[in-house]
């Protein structure tokens, strides 16, 4: 009886390891140092020097059924844990997208749409006193993406809990008495428009809006 009981979990352990592996995806690493120098008329700035040292861990893989997934885990300077991102790519159902409030989800990504080379062209010391929309993009939430068409896509994002940010696996968001704990959906619409010519390339429109229900 104990050696048909040792055979069965061996049966058993193979199985799971072999589930685990046919899921198994690839993690990489990317890193880099950037160095500033901060001057702002009549204000002190102390040490005007900084350096930042970032890295950033990738993963990716494809599900049993063909959707493709990613994730992204980043850090800030000193190797301090930033945000996390999940990311679930259904091909003509759209995608899904989990994300712990690093403001790239619904209004948030629209803070700002001007070209850039280093961030927002107000991110270098002068974000004090400047109001950006953000919507559901600095909570926990969940992202929904269509698929585009004829240059349009549509994305829905809903915080359960507005305002709770990186909540860990197993556990659940802080709750607050206040209506920045309520739940909140971001609706937006980006039209890129294509038929199939230059003519329209460079026009780009885009609106979103934000709604929060109380609880």
């Amino acid at each position: 009886m104990n050696k048909l009981t040792k055979v069965g979990c061996s049966a058993l352990c193979g199985s799971l390891a072999a589930i685990s592996a046919a899921n198994a995806g690839d993690l990489t690493v990317t890193g880099g140092v950037d160095m500033s120098w901060i001057s702002k008329d009549n204000d002190v700035t102390g040490n005007p020097m900084g350096i930042g040292s970032n890295l950033t861990f990738k993963g990716s893989g494809e599900l049993d059924n063909g959707w493709k997934f990613d994730l992204t885990v980043a850090n800030t300077n000193a190797s301090a844990y930033s945000s996390s991102n999940v990311n679930l790519d259904m091909g003509g159902l759209g995608q899904l997208n989990i994300d712990q409030g690093d403001s790239g989800n619904g209004i948030a990504a629209m803070d700002d749409k001007m070209p850039t080379a280093w961030e927002e062209t107000w991110g270098n010391g002068l974000s004090t006193g400047i109001k950006t929309v953000v919507g559901n993009g600095g909570s926990m939430n969940l992202m929904y993406t269509t698929p585009t068409f004829l240059g349009t896509t549509l994305t829905a994002t809903k915080a359960w809990n507005s305002g709770t940010t990186d909540t860990a696996d197993k556990l659940t968001g802080g709750a607050g008495t206040d209506h920045n704990y309520d739940e909140a959906l971001d609706l937006t619409v980006n039209i890129n428009p294509s038929f199939g010519t230059e003519t329209l390339s460079g026009l780009n429109i885009f609106a979103g809006g934000h709604s929060k229900a109380k609880k």
